[in-house]
């Protein structure tokens, strides 16, 4: 199904496009967008207002926009105005080859998110967060990678939020190289296809649901679903707990994970684990790992499982699925790799 045609059934339809200032003041604690309104003008209304710990409340509605949250709009909460959140969109079309209007060049992978946050203490809930942007409606674009969601700050936090995209729908990164920002994700739904949660930070993903999608290739694999860049330096890289892996594509033609290691930080030691969780047919059972790059195997990697359930969690080959220990598990969860921050007491 074409991303966009899902999209437009929301909320009947509703567009946002206009630059409807939000319904109250920036000195009031919580703003309020409604169609017709832009979630990137109450951003900025918070922002030089000069506010912290403000709320944006996003009424039912498709908002076709960019939203750029920076640095200074710390401990901004946007949220839902529903509990569901197929019913506030959030959508864009950017890809990484995509030209900018001024001709200065592309937009790159982290340029081309829908969503972008670098605030810390951030928290998103009950939204959807899209690219709809499609290869087969731009052939001539080779760069395809085209982000939902790229988020840097420390204490970020989502909620209840659906990621879709296909390739690279989740940028869950730090704000420096030397950074090691916590990000955690609960009750959330992202789907894609190559990569399409990738990053840096240390994040935990707990009951959260991985869709795989079908990709229209004549090989396999179709795509990945982590490819952590974590620091050398960072003991802990992306944890996903009691979760749920789905696909839309044949059996096995979908891997767990891939090391990323960025040609600017070629001393990355990726890591990844994924334990207590039901993993379906479409990831394959045999050779759930895969290289990047040749000269940075994933045997050499911190990939690990522990507890896993389901078809694609069985393991023909035990060289091929490294397993944690019952002690190292204890080490592995969402208090150890989020330390002092608590959001889980009040999600």
């Amino acid at each position: 199904m074409r991303r966009r045609t899902l999209l437009t059934g929301i909320a009947g339809g509703l567009i946002a496009t206009g630059t409807a200032p939000a319904s109250a003041s920036p000195a009031r604690r919580v703003l309020h967008v409604r169609p017709g309104g832009s979630v990137q003008d109450a951003v900025d209304a918070v922002v030089a207002a000069g506010g912290t710990g403000r709320t944006i409340v996003v009424h039912p509605g498709t908002y076709r926009e960019v939203v750029n949250i920076p640095a200074q709009a710390a401990g901004l909460t946007i949220r839902g105005a529903t509990r569901d959140p197929r019913d506030t969109a959030i959508v864009y079309d950017n890809a990484n080859g995509t030209q900018k209007p001024d001709g200065s060049g592309t937009y790159g992978t982290a340029g081309s998110a829908t969503f972008t946050s670098a605030a810390p203490g951030l928290t998103v809930r009950d939204l959807t967060l899209a690219n709809d942007w499609l290869r087969a409606d731009h052939p001539e674009i080779t760069g395809t990678q085209a982000v939902a969601a790229y988020v840097t700050g420390d204490r970020s936090q989502f909620t209840r939020v659906r990621l879709l995209a296909h390739q690279d729908t989740l940028f869950a990164d730090t704000t420096a190289l030397t950074a090691f920002d916590r990000h955690y994700y609960r009750d959330c739904y992202i789907e894609g296809d190559v990569d399409f949660v990738f990053g840096r930070a240390r994040a935990v993903f707990e009951h959260c649901h991985f869709h795989t999608l079908d990709r229209d290739v004549a090989f396999k694999p179709e795509g990945m679903v982590f490819a952590p860049a974590t620091a050398r330096a960072n003991p802990y890289g992306f944890l996903a707990v009691r979760g749920l892996v789905t696909s839309g594509a044949e059996d096995g033609a979908y891997k767990i994970a891939r090391p990323w290691v960025p040609s600017y930080e070629t001393t990355a030691w990726p890591s990844l684990v994924v334990r207590d969780s039901w993993l379906g047919p479409g990831i394959d059972a045999v050779t759930p790992y895969i290289n990047m790059r040749e000269a940075y195997p994933w045997q050499t990697m911190r990939f690990r499982e522990y507890g896993n359930s389901g078809p694609g969690a069985l393991i023909p080959v035990p060289e091929n699925r490294p397993q944690l220990t019952a002690t190292e598990a204890g080490e592995h969860t969402r208090r150890t790799y989020l330390g002092d921050w608590c959001p889980y007491e009040r999600s």
